[in-house]
């Protein structure tokens, strides 16, 4: 299992768009085969910095479900809403592994 934390830079002045993006995705990222934590907008301190956090399988299952995602109804609207509001200003993705939970064995540098 890996963990996506995606980091969005956003407009300070759009926290409603994003919270609108992130509700959406709410309901696609399920249905499209990621295990969605959730999405987390600004409340104290930084007014420009949220957070995306899903699990998949593997990297091999991310790309399919980045295709299922794209393919969607709600994805792909989405996707262009953001676009549209001009909501996110920046996007960074990274992929973690949890490794305290992994057997010191499966632990790889």
């Amino acid at each position: 299992m890996i963990t996506c934390i995606i980091r969005y830079r956003i407009d300070p002045f759009a926290r409603e768009d994003f919270v609108t993006y992130a509700r959406n995705w709410g309901e696609a990222i399920p249905r499209c085969g990621a295990d969605l934590v959730g999405y987390f907008a600004p409340h104290e301190g930084s007014t420009t910095t949220a957070y995306g956090i899903y699990h998949v399988e593997s990297l091999a299952a991310y790309e399919a479900y980045r295709a299922r995602l794209a393919a969607d109804p709600l994805g792909r609207a989405n996707y262009e809403f953001a676009r549209n509001a001009r909501v996110i200003l920046e996007e960074d993705r990274l992929f973690l592994k949890n490794v305290s939970r992994l057997p010191s064995a499966e632990v790889q540098p």
